[in-house]
């Protein structure tokens, strides 16, 4: 048992050396292709430093304004994070997400409960008036999502610039994010394929360590027939909150208000909300992490960080290649 316990806590630490592995790889590979960006990994042209000469107070703006939103409504800091991943889940972190027209990805039935628009307009109004044409909207909403964690007790972490935005939103498309009722292989593949490995799978999913959920994505759990996966006192408690499919409920039912790694002990003890999340320890393929990050919470604040720089690198456009763009207005492609 010592040594399988062992073995868990070193392939989570292995990411990390894989990441210096990987920007070495990136220094390289700029140094060889400098002359033509396309050739380069899109991911290799995103910096901390990329306004710090077209708009220098761009962080501290989003900052600034992401303390005033949560400030005023706590539960848009669930909702930012979520927003984010929405984003990154389709055609890459690219503000796709926020385009608003008939068939974009904002109108999916996926995305109805998605909040937070708002305050990325109002973000982007603000750095509009202060450096105009210059800071993307998917850029934007990648450091939102940072501050949005960190107040709410999260870690920090440095987030690189450079995105551009997307042209192209589908309807169709945002279906495909998963909504809490997939299987652990539908999860796995999803993420994979987006870069995303098995221990980026858990730690993202502790995102709900905060935030709500709407009933219809735990009705399936509290049918006639028991689910054995739920807790037997969680699911009575449940079905007395869950009157309608609207009725909204906290992912992590012992410290909902708290970023922390409770999420992951409530999965030992079979109080994990979403099936998808409570299959995450049932799952031999992913139960060593979260065995590891349940009884470890520092490395759970670590790796967020680690995973949550991953995920905001997924597909990003900023080659001349990708056809990107700085949109002037978040919510419409420019003219």
């Amino acid at each position: 048992m010592k040594l399988c316990y062992l073995t868990v806590v070193l392939l989570v630490f292995a990411p990390f050396v894989v990441s210096g592995a990987v920007n070495d790889s990136h220094a390289r590979t700029s140094s060889s292709n400098s002359k033509d960006p396309n050739n380069l990994p899109p991911e290799a042209l995103l910096s901390v430093s990329h306004y710090v000469k077209t708009c220098p107070d761009a962080e501290a703006i989003i900052h600034r304004r992401m303390r005033a939103w949560i400030n005023k409504d706590p539960t848009l800091a669930p909702a930012i994070i979520r927003l984010h991943f929405h984003d990154c889940a389709v055609r890459g972190c690219d503000a796709s997400v926020l385009l608003n027209h008939r068939g974009s990805e904002r109108s999916a039935y996926s995305s109805k409960t998605l909040r937070g628009f708002r305050v990325i307009d109002d973000i982007k109004a603000v750095l509009e008036k202060t450096c105009p044409k210059k800071v993307s909207c998917a850029d934007i909403l990648t450091a939102a999502a940072r501050d949005a964690a960190l107040f709410a007790g999260g870690p920090f972490w440095e987030v690189p610039f450079g995105r551009q935005d997307g042209r192209i939103s589908i309807d169709k498309e945002a279906e495909s994010v998963p909504q809490g009722r997939e299987n652990a292989t539908r999860l796995i593949e999803f993420f994979q394929s987006r870069g995303l490995n098995l221990l980026d799978l858990v730690v993202l999913s502790g995102s709900h360590t905060i935030g709500r959920s709407s009933c219809f994505s735990i009705q399936h759990r509290l049918g006639k027939t028991p689910d054995s996966s739920l807790n037997a006192t969680l699911s009575n408690v449940l079905k007395k909150r869950c009157k309608t499919a609207f009725d909204l409920v906290d992912l992590d039912v012992k410290t909902p208000v708290n970023f922390d790694s409770m999420y992951y002990t409530n999965l030992l003890n079979k109080e994990g909300l979403l099936s998808t999340d409570q299959q995450l320890f049932t799952d031999e393929r992913t139960s060593p992490f979260v065995s590891a990050l349940a009884t470890q919470p520092n490395l759970f604040e670590s790796q967020f960080a680690f995973s949550m720089v991953k995920l905001g690198n997924v597909q990003v456009k900023t080659r001349p290649r990708d056809q990107g763009e700085i949109r002037v207005n978040c919510n419409f492609v420019n003219p």
